[in-house]
């Protein structure tokens, strides 16, 4: 079995961020500092309305070449964390140095570089998939249904904002190249219809036991809208590619399982494997969330009935791997069986499902007591020759991750107004 992680073509599965605790009270580093290689200026708010590190300078934050001048206090963190922040945006983020690599929590570090992630550098952005045999299954030390039909991708009816209009590719960079996860936009109930916040795999930002915080972290909504093939992508300009912009996150949590646990074959970490990210627009956007922005947010549900109660999932995403290219959008819909990686970890979700990596991440649905669609697992792991995923229970652990993104903005203002490039 494979836990589908982001590759450099898109996989399914991803890396948690751990938190110590159910809520972790932590610092963001420049967390939304947009560089570019020839400098720039912007704004004076970040995207929760507090002023940017240009901002808080006194003197607009730049000084006579262009460039951004950094509040001492900020630039200190940085360098105790050796990363120079000119070196980090002409290339200096492609070091991977083991002894250097970010890991806790409290370290995500995610500098906006204007314009990296262009439309060729998205198209080309591998899976981070996570390979499992399935004689790798601790099998029914919990309890674990029998294998489920596989059920074949459906391809979902362009444009994808009209029917999937919480969907997207979380982007980022890992030391074995660019990689791509699948993503779902998630309300804030500290920002009722104003929410910055995405809910996707834990391999999709952090590493896991071996590993830290992988970089460049930025999420696509409704990528590739219109559902162009690759062929017809070449040339495509972003606003083809990405209508409703690119955001980077300025933080993102995960669980302290998936990162003392998570690992990059097998099952390791997989019940835990969950992260949230909060997002701010690369260009500064019109004033507008992310919720405004695509028009719609997701609840997330922390008390989904146990797997027998329930009657049909629908998981969403992007899969990369072949037979698909990472650009098209597929829903599977199945009734979920059970599935015991870890007779110490809670029961995972699991379905019959055809997609592949790259569709790591990408959010379960189901329609709830009252109607209406919730989040209640995202794709984490499936076999190396496809025909199931497997996700997680959101449970207490889950729900300490979201609630402590909320609250880390829930002072500020749910406004996107990051630095930019004049």
């Amino acid at each position: 079995m494979r836990s589908i992680r982001p590759s450099t073509t898109a996989r399914r599965g991803g890396r948690s961020r751990r938190t110590a605790g159910p809520v972790l009270a932590t610092v963001a580093l420049v967390s939304t500092l947009a560089l570019t290689a020839t400098g720039c200026d912007g704004d004076d708010t970040d995207a929760g309305g507090q002023p940017t590190a240009a901002a808080q300078t006194g003197d607009a934050g730049a000084t006579g070449d262009g460039k951004i001048t950094i509040p001492d206090d900020i630039r200190k963190k940085l360098k105790e964390h050796g990363i120079d922040i000119d070196k980090w945006k002409n290339g200096a983020w492609k070091n991977w140095d083991k002894s250097d690599w970010l890991r806790e929590a409290n370290d995500f570090v995610n500098p906006i570089i204007q314009g990296l992630w262009d439309p060729d550098r998205m198209r080309r952005a591998n899976d981070p998939d996570k390979g499992v045999d399935d004689n790798d299954i601790s099998g029914d030390q919990g309890v674990t249904d029998p294998t489920p039909v596989p059920v074949r991708a459906a391809k979902v009816a362009p444009p994808y904002h009209t029917g999937a209009a919480t969907a997207g590719k979380v982007f980022f960079d890992s030391p074995e190249g660019t990689m791509v996860c699948s993503a779902t936009v998630v309300e804030d109930p500290a920002h009722p219809g104003k929410s910055n916040m995405v809910w996707t795999a834990g391999h999709c930002v952090h590493a896991g036991k071996k590993g830290g915080w992988y970089r460049n972290i930025a999420f696509v909504p409704s990528y590739n809208d219109a559902g162009s093939s690759a062929a017809q992508l070449q040339g495509a300009t972003r606003e083809q590619i990405a209508p409703y912009g690119v955001w980077w996150g300025d933080w993102a949590q995960t669980s302290d399982q998936w990162i003392e646990q998570g690992g990059s074959t097998g099952g390791q970490g997989a019940s835990y494997d969950f992260a949230v990210i909060h997002v701010t627009p690369e260009k500064g956007g019109n004033g507008k969330s992310l919720e405004e922005t695509v028009g719609s947010a997701l609840p997330v549900n922390f008390n989904a009935p146990a797997v027998p109660k329930v009657r049909s999932i629908t998981a969403t995403g992007y899969p990369a791997a072949p037979p698909y290219d990472g650009q098209l959008l597929y829903q599977c819909q199945d009734k979920p069986g059970r599935l015991s990686v870890a007779s110490a970890d809670p029961t995972m979700y699991r379905i019959g499902c055809s997609m592949t990596g790259g569709s790591s991440g990408g959010g379960w649905v189901e329609q709830g007591a009252d109607g209406k669609p919730a989040l209640v697992s995202n794709t984490s792991i499936g076999p190396v020759t496809s025909g199931w995923l497997a996700g997680p229970r959101l449970g207490t652990v889950a729900k300490g991750v979201y609630d402590s993104v909320s609250k880390k903005f829930a002072g500020r203002r749910a406004l996107s107004a990051a630095p930019r490039t004049r």
